[in-house]
């Protein structure tokens, strides 16, 4: 295992076997609402995450009209634990060099050993505060163990500013503020526990850099949707296929061909971030699914109508380009929605509220200026928002790999997902009109 004396931590890792390179301290990704490996921040504009040889060749091999909905492919990188001078084991990222990478080629993501956990023990690596000083990590010698301990030498700085709240469920809050999102968590201890437990013979392992698709929003809303009403790969053991299709049977994947795999919304009236998570989404009847997308859209004090125009536009464009592209399948693929929470629109609301107030309060004013309640946004106030399909480990094309199997035609449950979300949308629509 890789080891070194000193880091500039927040930045760089730097190990004295590797002639002096620099490497990335990697991060975990605060806003991974969904999925099971850990994201990892790599720089404002940059994720990663573990390489999965078939995710990475299809990202390579995209047609040129599916680019604009997948977030850009931006190569791969080493990854090998660094502990520093307290004890702390770190992942930190270095240019990729092929013969010293660990090959992961032939290895299915869902195949990689994993650590079980306790209730208890995943419920404690979600309870991290908000203090700068305490740490995500594994201390540096015990394999075994997943521990967050206090250093007052050494500060990450992965914190939001924003706090987060799970909501359990039966819909109440958690009484916990804390400075991820929950899952973001839960799958970054994960991680480390299925890493630092391979770490003995295999220095080193791939990542892919990936586009961070937020980055362009100050407090993204995020909804992961699972798309599809088929999960499972062509290579999937008919263990694996049976528990698929048992979890599509049992949930919204059937009846509409996509479920709720997670969300973060940010509410105005606490400055808070509202969480859910996949079990959540498992769940769900048609009713809670179309719930679900109405929380998504509301910000604890109205419901954003103005982001149903722009986000139907982006859901019909995809339809058309999927539409388009005989052959693919895309099991087990998410769909990430995204607006930002508190963007221009939503502070000319607050200050609409404010004006009301005012009026109603003035009895001088004229009475259609009294009573006049509109908050509709101007053309040219509608909000930024973004629809990008991510985890393509399963997905496959016609002369992909030499996948022994061929699909014709179109992927009719993505397409099928796509429908039900764009019908439920427009009919959303016209009852809050």
């Amino acid at each position: 295992m890789c080891v070194c004396q000193t880091m500039e931590v927040g930045k760089y890792g730097k190990n004295a076997s590797r002639a002096g390179e620099r490497g990335v301290l990697l991060e975990p990704f605060i806003h991974q609402v969904g999925g099971h490996s850990s994201m990892m921040r790599y720089d404002d504009h940059t994720v990663c995450k573990p390489l999965i040889s078939r995710e990475q060749r299809f990202y390579e091999s995209l047609p040129p009209e599916m680019k604009e909905f997948t977030p850009e492919y931006k190569g791969v990188v080493s990854v090998c634990f660094e502990g520093d001078s307290d004890g702390y084991i770190n992942l930190v990222a270095y240019p990729y060099v092929e013969s010293e990478a660990l090959e992961q080629d032939d290895v299915p993501e869902r195949d990689q050993p994993r650590r079980k956990h306790s209730r208890r023990s995943l419920h404690r690596s979600s309870s991290v505060g908000e203090h700068k000083e305490e740490r995500l990590g594994l201390a540096g010698d015990n394999p075994e163990s997943i521990q967050e301990t206090k250093s007052p030498k050494v500060e990450v700085h992965i914190h939001s500013d924003v706090p987060f709240q799970m909501l359990d469920g039966n819909s109440g809050l958690s009484s916990e503020k804390i400075s991820y999102n929950p899952w973001s968590l839960r799958c970054h201890k994960q991680q480390l526990s299925r890493m630092r437990s391979e770490s003995k013979d295999r220095k080193l392992y791939k990542f892919l850099l990936l586009e961070n698709v937020v980055h362009h929003f100050r407090f993204p809303c995020v909804l992961d949707l699972k798309m599809g009403t088929r999960q499972h790969g062509d290579d999937a053991s008919e263990e694996k296929a049976a528990r698929q299709m048992k979890k599509c049977e049992q949930s919204t994947s059937a009846t509409l061909g996509v479920r709720v795999c997670g969300m973060q919304v940010y509410q105005l009236d606490t400055g808070h971030y509202l969480c859910r998570n996949k079990y959540y989404g498992r769940g769900l009847s048609i009713e809670g699914f179309r719930n679900a997308l109405y929380q998504y859209l509301h910000n604890g004090l109205e419901l954003r109508k103005d982001l149903f125009e722009p986000i139907l536009a982006k859901l019909r464009s995809l339809k058309a380009v999927l539409e388009r592209q005989a052959s693919y399948r895309f099991y087990s693929s998410s769909l990430l929605i995204i607006y930002d929470g508190k963007d221009n629109r939503a502070g000319m609301f607050m200050e609409r509220r404010a004006e009301m107030r005012l009026k109603r309060v003035d009895t001088s004013l004229p009475e259609s200026l009294q009573d006049d309640t509109s908050t509709e946004p101007s053309p040219s106030a509608l909000p930024k928002v973004d629809v990008r399909m991510i985890d393509f480990a399963h997905s496959t094309f016609k002369g992909f790999r030499d996948d022994p199997t061929v699909h014709d035609g179109p992927d009719v449950g993505y397409v099928f997902g796509l429908e039900s979300l764009i019908n439920i949308m427009e009919q959303m629509r016209e009852e809050n009109q």
